[in-house]
């Protein structure tokens, strides 16, 4: 216990949940505002920019380093997340960000970008740059432009119960 209370990553975590919680229940304004404050600084100090409602529940974050993540993206649940990754929308499109589905594991710099869906149990490998879609399950996906590069996907590089 006593390294989570000391642990930067997770205090923006608890962060960043404690101000989806007031943004989305309607809160007092200045409670908004507050929350928005905190979570601002210690997203600055860390490196990241993840907006709010943009993950879903199981949100992990390996280290702290530059994570960029649009305000239009949307990942599902039990996501792992390394450092360096950009997941934005393509040159010229603002509203068009990446759809990423359940259980997903997104290696050190891997670049997602552009309204493209990504389906559920997909491993992205280091330094992948992925602008197309992944609609298949379960497989791992790399290299630049992104290809299926294995049938594995993220079974081995998540700790959920339901894959054990």
């Amino acid at each position: 216990m006593k390294e989570y209370l000391f642990d930067d990553v997770w205090k923006f975590q608890r962060r960043l949940r404690w101000c989806e919680y007031v943004v989305n229940t309607n809160s007092n304004w200045l409670l908004i505002l507050f929350s928005r404050l905190m979570l601002r600084r210690i997203s600055r100090a860390l490196g990241f920019t993840i907006p709010i409602n943009t993950f879903g529940p199981g949100l992990s974050i390996a280290h702290y380093g530059t994570i960029v993540v649009n305000g239009a993206a949307r990942i599902g649940a039990n996501c792992r997340i390394h450092v360096c990754v950009n997941i934005g929308t393509a040159a010229g499109s603002s509203a068009e960000a990446p759809v990423i589905g359940d259980n997903c594991y997104i290696g050190p710099g891997a670049k997602i970008y552009g309204p493209i869906q990504i389906g559920s149990n997909i491993a992205i490998a280091a330094n992948a740059v992925v602008n197309k879609n992944f609609i298949e399950d379960n497989i791992t996906i790399g290299g630049i432009p992104a290809k299926i590069i294995s049938k594995k996907g993220s079974k081995g590089y998540l700790r959920i119960a339901k894959f054990e």
